[in-house]
């Protein structure tokens, strides 16, 4: 009796207190609202509506059909951003580096770009496109000296920003040509996705996992044909203290319509450009990190596999030059026909095992 007594207690007293923890309703984004509750038609409104719940419990927001042409900022956390596919909901916008320094605290283009940021902890992103879609292809054609080109095309597609962690792309394509994808927070995990892009377009400093997914190189504007390489997949800056940079597993890296066999690097250390108190000047203890684990290659990977970058020397110029061998490159068990390597003197052994590289990520569980 006591044992149906106490089993009868409990269930009153979480009937009772179901209210209290009933999860609201996901906020809705589509073209057009139409009376609907909770209801808006950018991204960006509902996601300053999400901020205005200063609980910890996790928000969706749930994007309908349609291409909405916005820029904006997930700063909270616990924020679900699920759209209807990459074929069916598109964000999108064109800012490019050398007008979007307004947009970024710091005052720099490239961050101040991106389509969407990320400046929060514990986010999922699943179901959508996200596309910087300034013309690259355009810009990079036009001869050098003509007065209407940009010399800062970068043009993010996703700014992962100082302040993100724990932040899980699914089922998406992020799109654009230089600097798509920019990781400077903590940890992300990208998986079942589409990344594209042609010059650095996996960049920076965070600790980035891409798993299962398509790595495509798109085509340059300009004539290549004088240069070793047309693209590179990565430019990590990861400081020399963080034993993860940018790993990616088990992914095609494939390219579309007119990129040349062998013109491809897999990456080319990124040494960011610094003040420091005794000058401004290449980071030197960005000792850039990138490795690739059982992969497929497209042919369009060059034969040396990585590439060195110049950055700004002491005295102001770009003549800093960067090796691969004084970088921390690997990949292992590649296959494909840009599998084929020649030896170019990288002696780093550090590289982490899969198993290593997700004990550094995390796990979400949205309540």
């Amino acid at each position: 009796m006591k044992t149906a007594l106490t089993a009868l207690f409990l269930s009153l007293l979480c009937t009772a207190g179901a209210p209290a923890l009933a999860k609201p309703a996901p906020l809705k984004v589509r073209a057009s609202c139409a009376d609907q509750p909770r209801c808006f038609t950018t991204i960006g409104a509902a996601l300053e509506a999400a901020e205005q719940d200063r609980s910890d419990r996790w928000v969706t927001i749930d994007v309908g059909a349609g291409a909405f042409r916005e820029k904006p900022t997930i700063r909270r956390n616990r924020i679900r951003l699920i759209g209807r596919g990459i074929g069916r909901t598109r964000l999108h916008f064109d800012a490019v580096a050398e007008h979007a320094a307004h947009y970024d605290r710091g005052r720099w283009g490239t961050a101040g770009s991106a389509t969407l940021t990320v400046a929060a902890d514990q986010v999922l992103i699943s179901g959508m496109t996200i596309e910087n879609d300034f013309d690259y292809l355009a810009n990079d054609a036009l001869p050098e000296g003509d007065p209407r080109k940009i010399s800062n095309s970068q043009a993010v597609a996703v700014t992962l920003d100082t302040t993100s962690d724990r932040v899980l792309f699914d089922r998406v394509a992020l799109l654009g040509y230089q600097d798509t994808l920019f990781t400077r927070g903590k940890r992300a995990i990208i998986r079942n996705s589409l990344i594209a892009g042609n010059v650095d377009f996996i960049f920076g400093n965070g600790t980035l996992l891409i798993e299962r997914s398509e790595v495509r190189t798109r085509r340059r504007g300009a004539a290549t044909d004088g240069e070793a390489f047309a693209s590179f997949v990565t430019a990590p800056s990861t400081p020399i203290s963080q034993p993860i940079g940018i790993v990616i597993y088990r992914s095609r890296l494939t390219r579309e319509a007119g990129v040349a066999d062998g013109s491809v690097a897999l990456g080319r250390p990124w040494h960011p450009t610094t003040v420091f108190p005794d000058g401004r000047y290449a980071d030197p203890a960005a000792i850039g990190q990138a490795v690739f684990i059982d992969c497929h290659m497209d042919a369009d990977i060059h034969p040396d596999g990585w590439a060195s970058m110049p950055g700004t020397a002491r005295d102001g110029t770009k003549t800093a030059i960067f090796r691969p061998q004084d970088s921390r490159f690997a990949e292992v068990r590649s296959r494909g026909p840009g599998a084929r390597r020649r030896d170019i003197g990288i002696t780093w052994k550090g590289a982490p095992d899969i198993a290593t590289a997700r004990r550094a990520m995390f796990v979400l569980d949205p309540d």
